[in-house]
């Protein structure tokens, strides 16, 4: 077994492997949704993982292949280790749409630490991590402890509405589940996320002449915005609610009373008691209008994972950092990811191991190559003993 500080030593020797490494992943774009390119990115990640893992396959789904890589471990029954695997959770895709690297290539600043590029931070850095993790302990002769699962989804950025399931199906029979989504401001893991739902709010109205018969239609517009009144006023009674509107599409001109509309509705909540009430509000909605008929369904959704300050794998986590020199600051995150899942289902989770930096999906995105070094191996620290 390595120890921690070699494993550090030895991962700050692999500087500009990791960046040319990192280039080729930022250089080929993988948008949400793009079969093509997900088969591509699929293909590239493979080859390098094949070279410590003991299996890889291609779970097919709509937007593409997913990835999910295994590696066998070296516990015994007899070494005092728990049943169970370790679940690393991660995604290929980003937001950004194809030919942005042409506008914004990768990029190594001037003070040799920073680089920018799309998905730099969210989250090719973190792939790259976790190739290296996995060559250090490959390089000092050690192995994972446990069995280890990656499993790297590609529709993330949209909710994971086919990825969400292989990250059920792997989640079963873990004992701890290790996030490789960017950290919080300051490298902080994840150790809770609020919840987030995307519901589609579609109404049926009557058309009829707004100027001739008015009396004789139903106004789908009107009916769906005061649904969306309605429903921003169950938000605002939970303090840790929200609900955004994000799209409004509906009717075909002044002069017709509009017979359809539709809404998309973005919620998020930070506790499941929350949760079940806005999902219920967005769920069962009466009539405003007796003629009106309304139908809602969920686009994505994702579970609460409430804080725990007493997060077992994060404290170990931290400790771990700590002996490698390194600050470790935990904290909870207002956006959602994969890990809401496990998080919600009470396995051990700790989020955000993926490379400091900030600027997601922003034209600032950048993350530390310093950072990326450590982070694989806290990495191969952990898995070696846990």
């Amino acid at each position: 077994m390595a120890e921690p500080a070699e494993l550090l030593a030895l991962a700050r020797t692999f500087g500009d492997t990791a960046l040319e490494r990192w280039e080729r992943l930022v250089s080929l774009e993988t948008p949400s949704a793009d079969a093509d390119r997900a088969a591509v990115f699929g293909a590239e990640l493979a080859t390098s993982l094949a070279a410590t893992a003991d299996r890889i396959e291609h779970p097919p789904g709509p937007g593409g292949d997913h990835l999910v890589a295994y590696w066998n471990g070296s516990g015994t029954a007899d070494d005092g280790a728990r049943p169970g695997h370790t679940l690393l959770v991660a995604h290929s895709d980003t937001v950004f749409p194809a030919g942005t690297i042409a506008r914004r290539p990768f990029t190594l600043a001037e003070d040799g630490d920073t680089v920018t590029g799309p998905g730099v931070f969210d989250m090719k850095g973190s792939l790259v991590a976790v190739e290296l993790a996995m060559e250090l302990l490959s390089r000092t002769g050690a192995a994972p402890r446990r069995p280890v699962r990656l499993v790297v989804v590609n529709d993330e950025e949209i909710g994971s509405p086919d990825g969400s399931r292989l990250v059920a199906e792997h989640a079963e029979g873990a004992h701890a589940v290790l996030g490789l989504e960017p950290p919080l401001p300051g490298g902080a893991l994840k150790i809770g996320r609020r919840g987030v739902a995307r519901i589609r709010l579609s109404v049926r109205g009557v058309a009829a002449h707004a100027g001739l018969d008015a009396a004789l239609g139903v106004s789908a517009i009107d009916e769906l915005v005061d649904q969306l009144a309605s429903l921003r006023a169950v938000a605002a009674s939970f303090p840790d609610a929200a609900l955004n509107v994000g799209m409004i599409t509906g009717g075909t001109r002044a002069n017709v009373v509009a017979d359809h509309a539709e809404a998309e509705i973005g919620l998020r909540y930070a506790s499941p008691e929350t949760e079940r009430a806005l999902m219920k509000a967005v769920s069962e909605p009466k009539p405003v209008r007796e003629r009106a008929t309304l139908s809602t369904s969920t686009l994505s959704h994702r579970p609460a994972w409430a804080m725990n300050p007493a997060n077992p794998l994060a404290a170990e986590l931290v400790r771990l950092a700590g002996t490698l020199g390194l600050e470790l600051p935990l904290g909870s995150s207002g956006g959602a990811g994969d890990t809401n899942l496990t998080g919600a289902l009470g396995i051990p989770t700790a989020d955000g191991l993926g490379p400091a930096g900030a600027g997601a999906h922003g034209e600032d995105e950048h993350a530390s190559l310093s950072s990326l070094l450590e982070r694989a191996a806290l990495i191969a620290g952990f898995l070696q003993t846990h």
